[in-house]
């Protein structure tokens, strides 16, 4: 199957594809929920069969869920569980060392920092920062630091960040990370802040570690039909859909947001899979994916410069270590 793959490429299409680069391999995922395209994407390589699944969730009941889904579909593969919230630091570095004291995990050969919270009240997490930016890249970015040493390990070495079109509503902000307590909240400001966090972190490791192997990616899966994420919306006239569509033209994105075509969760998978395991993706080290599973053309394609200055992607790795405390 050749690449650029076809416009209604399906995660199973991929996977059978890339049978020989998943087996064996040793993935950890956050935000595994059902109906997540978390849990989409760990279902769906689970028929590649990966030696061992770490699913990682802040609620493991429902992690718990998607480990029997798995199980039952595929029982010769491994699935272990972790409880993972993001908007604690104290919480993921509990996480991080049960991580890093399994001796029978010596490596990792994918993190896929996928879950995320979108358009949320405006709320300062425990540890001082909007809970946006914390949840989406500075939970994820503590994490994968905590746990670098397993990624470097491994002979494959990937780190993939879940970002999003909405990347577009917003640079980092560096002068009012926080919205001023509230009172320069946008909603779909504070989500476009931590999408681009997610493009830039992945050009940080990239352009910081690529010399050892490693491999980074961000993406931007597509406008998927029925996932958790948007389940809190408001759908109401008046509601989340006009505000995005304000912030939309204030912005100027060329996204055509309340006119994009929606994805099923089988093609909205289709990108995670191709950054995981895609082999030709290792002469495109710190690039931004899109939906469909391409590349990112930076001068046809909608990704704002913002999200992809190499000067942009050391100030906030500077932002971002001093916020976690590494």
């Amino acid at each position: 199957m050749p690449f650029p793959y076809k416009d209604d490429i399906t995660g199973a299409e991929l996977v059978a594809e890339y049978a020989p680069f998943i087996k064996n391999k040793t993935i950890l995922t956050t935000g595994v929920s059902p109906n997540s395209l978390g849990a989409n994407y760990v279902e769906t390589i689970a028929a590649g069969q990966p030696k061992l699944l770490i699913l990682a969730g802040r609620d493991l009941t429902k992690v718990k869920q998607t480990a029997e889904s798995i199980s039952k579909a595929h029982p010769n593969v491994q699935t272990r569980v972790l409880q993972l919230d993001l908007s604690s630091f104290a919480a993921v570095r509990r996480a991080a060392a049960e991580v890093n004291s399994w001796d029978d995990v010596p490596a990792i050969d994918v993190l896929m920092n996928n879950a995320g919270i979108m358009a949320v009240p405006y709320k300062i997490c425990e540890d001082g920062y909007e809970s946006q930016l914390t949840c989406n890249h500075l939970g994820h970015f503590l994490l994968t630091n905590l746990i670098f040493d397993k990624v470097l390990a491994s002979t494959d070495k990937r780190v993939v960040n879940v970002s999003s079109g909405g990347h577009w509503f917003s640079a980092i902000r560096y002068a009012d990370i926080n919205y001023d307590g509230g009172e320069t909240y946008e909603k779909w400001n504070a989500y476009g802040q931590s999408k681009t966090a997610n493009i830039l972190f992945s050009i940080g490791l990239a352009n910081k570690y690529g010399d050892r192997g490693v491999l980074a990616y961000s993406l931007n899966p597509g406008a998927i039909a029925t996932t958790n994420l948007a389940g809190h919306l408001d759908f109401a006239p008046g509601g989340d859909l006009d505000s995005l569509a304000r912030i939309t033209r204030l912005t100027a994105s060329p996204l055509g947001w309340m006119e994009k075509e929606l994805l099923s969760l089988e093609r909205g998978v289709a990108t995670h899979i191709f950054a995981s395991f895609d082999p030709v993706l290792k002469d495109h080290n710190g690039k931004y994916l899109l939906e469909k599973a391409r590349v990112a053309d930076y001068y046809v394609d909608p990704v704002h410069p913002h999200a992809i200055s190499n000067v942009e992607a050391d100030k906030l790795w500077e932002l971002s270590v001093k916020a976690v405390g590494l």
